[in-house]
């Protein structure tokens, strides 16, 4: 079995349980609202949090969405460098958000980990969606 190949697999789990993970925050945001607030918050404290959140869960699903359609396409299926950027990134999206909900991290960390590990491969993603429906290109 080739290097690439092995690598489908595990970005394909690694995609899910990131995924997961997302849900799950989803389900159990009340708790990770509650500790981006100070002891004495308002009820519009909360609701503006909550929205923020809300927001960032919700960008974050459609790029999945967009990962997963270039995945499933076989645009970036067998691309071993984008296979390599979204297996780190969604691996660490994993620890970091699991670690986000247990420890009840204030809701700006989900901002840098949205970043570097959900925009960064979709970016990515789009540009081989471009490469090879726009420009032509083999997808390896």
């Amino acid at each position: 079995m080739s290097a690439v190949s092995s690598l489908v697999p595990a970005r394909f789990l690694t995609i899910i349980a990131h995924l997961v993970i997302v849900i799950t925050i989803f389900w159990s945001r009340e708790n990770n609202v509650k500790a981006c607030l100070p002891l004495d918050f308002t009820q519009e404290q909360y609701d503006t949090e909550d929205r923020r959140l809300v927001v960032a869960l919700s960008v974050t699903l459609g790029l999945f969405a967009i990962e997963l359609a270039g995945f499933f396409s076989g645009v970036s299926m067998f691309n071993c460098s984008q296979g390599l950027l979204s297996l780190s990134a969604h691996c660490s999206a994993s620890v970091s958000l699991s670690f986000f909900v247990f420890e009840k991290w204030e809701c700006w960390t989900y901002w840098v980990i949205f970043a570097t590990c959900s925009v960064l491969p979709a970016l990515v993603e789009i540009l081989l969606f471009i490469a090879v429906f726009g420009l032509k290109k083999k997808p390896l």
